[in-house]
């Protein structure tokens, strides 16, 4: 397409859209909501996912050895743990090791009232074990059976309901996401094809001569494609620039006026949320806009 044609297209495209204002209004309010949406769930399932790393980290699978294991068959069953595909990390928790955590946890460290009570004794003595976390939480339940085959393994304790209620909530928010979010696209897609189509009848008798003169079908039809773009554009960019206010300052309201919420979440910066989101958005909206005007024109446009 030469220049001039370029200048024409994109001249007549936004003509198109002062003429059918309200529709063309229409069409890029809906498209504001659809992104909008799409980026409140967008940043929802991303600092979900957040969290779920996090707490990734921190849960910790016990893997407890038959008693009387010397080192040797201790480290044995520890090298064994490590060959295992989902094992992130592991750590040797000593008996020892393990009473001095559960005297400063319970007894607060009064070693004084803890020695009148059990003396030297430590009740203990038999629950060395290795600290094991996980790469993907989502297959724990496998992990812990590769775990419990291994020879000398006791006993094996997990988190299961926490790994599992996390990953419950995650998948159910992205499904409830993607629901929405196809159900307004395709109500974007309509309003846009429907202001297409009122911009072909406005123009039908202009089309007619046009065809008559010998215009080529993209010279007729690189208008209401270009409307389509710019309606979708506009549409993807003005809920991007109201995302990245409410998105800083919802969190900074949150993190400053709500403590428990500072202690239990760190929030995604907008910086690493816009990183994906942006493009993405930019892309559904053109996306949809182009493809509304050439499903619209190759369907009204005989040419």
């Amino acid at each position: 397409m030469k220049i001039s044609t370029l200048g024409y297209s994109i001249k007549q495209g936004l003509k198109n859209i002062r003429r059918n204002l309200l529709f063309s209004l229409a069409s890029v309010g809906t498209m504001v909501a659809c992104l909008f949406l799409f980026g409140v769930f967008y940043s929802i399932v991303l600092n979900m996912e957040h969290e779920i790393d996090d707490i990734q980290n921190s849960l910790v699978v016990s893997v407890f050895f038959n008693e009387g294991y010397n080192d040797e068959q201790i480290m044995q069953v520890g090298n064994e743990i490590k060959k295992l595909e989902n094992i992130n990390s592991v750590n040797y928790i000593s008996a020892d090791v393990a009473w001095n955590g559960y005297v400063e946890d319970v007894y607060q460290g009064d070693a004084e009232y803890v020695e009148s009570v059990f003396g030297d004794d430590n009740p203990l003595e038999n629950s060395s074990s290795y600290e094991i976390t996980l790469k993907d939480i989502s297959r724990q339940d496998i992990t812990v059976k590769q775990l419990e085959a291994i020879t000398g393994v006791r006993k094996v304790n997990s988190s299961k309901e926490t790994a599992q209620g996390w990953i419950d909530v995650s998948t159910l928010v992205g499904y409830v996401s993607l629901g929405i979010i196809l159900i307004l696209l395709f109500v974007s897609l309509f309003l846009i094809s429907n202001t297409i189509t009122i911009g072909i009848a406005v123009r039908k008798e202009e089309i007619a001569i046009m065809k008559l003169i010998g215009a080529k079908d993209i010279f007729v039809r690189a208008p209401f494609l270009f409307e389509g773009v710019f309606i979708g554009l506009l549409g993807s960019l003005i809920p991007l620039v109201i995302m990245y206010f409410v998105y800083n300052a919802m969190t900074g309201y949150l993190t400053q006026h709500f403590a428990l919420v500072s202690n239990m979440i760190e929030f995604v910066p907008v910086g690493e949320v816009f990183k994906w989101m942006a493009p993405c958005s930019v892309l559904i909206g053109v996306g949809v806009g182009f493809f509304g005007s050439l499903i619209t024109t190759h369907k009204h446009l005989k040419v």
